[in-house]
């Protein structure tokens, strides 16, 4: 039978989280969602962080109904609908253009989404940009669109375009008005650097107390620096990272990667009235590695920071070991010993006393919570395992096993 007239119409997918190492903030067009700068990420394996999204449509549906983590959300969320709209857009010219059928009915469906991520959303760990991008995924599979979906996932947040394709990408901010040359690119694949590593150490989750919407928003109106930074510092360091992860150049990647993150926070400084996502812990993780370097006569690992206080640490799988090690002298674990290291097996490793002096610090136990370990990974995936789906034949959410 055609699939025009199977009463329910379902689809899984995944898709990954991402680092930006060339940071975006700041929007010149609000309801495009188009940026002042170009930015560039390393999309991180979703053996250890995903998000997993079903989308059904049914000619019974009454209503488009959206599931978040086991909880309803309201689907009326203006970026929620700016994806339903555009994606139904890209359907219905898909089926215009040609001499084919008509539209098929299926357009006029109403659609239900569930979703989940396999990592706390609390954590502040980029969930919105992987939701995003699973998002518009699993609803251009389920509407029959093959089209560049950048626009799609943009809609939802800016950067979960970036997460629609692995290893490294960058979001060209374009030029156009429109929006339509402002789309995610791929410029390395996954494969392209096996030996690199990511650590995520997550510091306490408070709260944010500004979400990076509305952050972004003021410093675009008050910071000169902001300004500055999109229009004569970005292009450079747009070529010079392209270069440094074609070359697989780690000095100058991790050199640039800790650069343009703190050129990111102090524009947030910079605003009025001022922004500081990072804590007391993010500034000690800085001086750890800082420290971890001058050791090494060398930058062996590099730190990123987004919109809160858990740091990205970057680094080669031969230093991984020492490093984790560092990272417990400085941060004892307070209880969760064997929890501490989550994702990727690390060998234990011991510090030398020469190190140990080097970093120099007062240990703040219990400053990281945990560490995900973790790799560069692929972009989004279809699950054909009937089992995966989170949504029931009668298009509900399964109850949970």
């Amino acid at each position: 039978m055609a699939s025009e007239e199977k009463p329910l119409v379902v689809v899984t997918c995944t898709a990954p989280v991402n680092i930006a190492v060339i940071k975006y903030w700041g929007k010149r067009d609000e309801d495009l969602v188009l940026p002042i700068n170009s930015s560039l990420s390393v999309t991180l394996h979703q053996d250890q962080l995903k998000t997993t999204t079903t989308a059904a449509i049914s000619k019974d549906f009454t209503e488009d109904r959206i599931w978040l983590n086991g909880r309803e959300e309201d689907v009326g969320q203006p970026r929620l609908q700016a994806c339903l709209r555009e994606i139904r857009r890209l359907a219905r010219k898909r089926r215009s253009t040609g001499d084919e059928d008509p539209p098929p009915l299926s357009l006029s469906y109403k659609v239900h989404i569930a979703s989940v991520n396999n990592f706390p959303t609390a954590a502040g760990l980029a969930s919105s940009a992987a939701g995003y991008a699973c998002l518009a995924y699993a609803l251009a599979r389920v509407y029959g669109v093959d089209s560049d979906l950048s626009e799609v996932a943009r809609r939802g947040s800016g950067s979960a375009c970036r997460s629609l394709y692995g290893g490294f990408v960058e979001w060209q901010m374009g030029e156009r008005a429109d929006g339509k040359d402002s789309v995610a690119r791929q410029v390395a694949p996954e494969s392209h650097w096996p030996e690199l590593r990511v650590l995520i150490l997550v510091v306490s989750a408070e709260r944010k107390l500004m979400g990076s919407t509305a952050g972004m928003r003021t410093s675009v109106e008050t910071s000169p620096l902001l300004r500055f930074r999109a229009e004569a510092v970005v292009p450079g360091r747009m070529a010079e990272m392209t270069h440094c992860v074609r070359e697989r150049d780690f000095q100058g990647f991790g050199r640039l990667t800790m650069k343009d993150s703190n050129q990111f926070h102090a524009t947030c400084l910079d605003t009025f009235p001022p922004i500081s996502y990072l804590s007391d812990i993010s500034r000690r993780i800085v001086r750890l590695v800082h420290c971890f370097n001058a050791h090494h006569g060398q930058t062996k690992v590099a730190y990123t920071f987004d919109a809160g206080p858990n740091a990205v640490v970057f680094t080669l799988d031969d230093t991984v070991p020492e490093f984790v090690a560092a990272v417990r002298h400085c941060f004892p674990p307070e209880s969760n010993g064997d929890k501490f290291l989550k994702g990727l097996p690390v060998r234990p490793a011991s510090l030398s006393d020469e190190l140990r002096a080097a970093l120099d610090m007062d240990p703040t136990p219990g400053g990281v919570k945990y560490i995900i370990a973790t790799q560069v990974g692929p972009g989004p995936q279809t699950l054909d395992d009937p089992h995966a789906h989170l949504l029931g034949p009668d298009g509900l959410p399964k109850p949970a096993a």
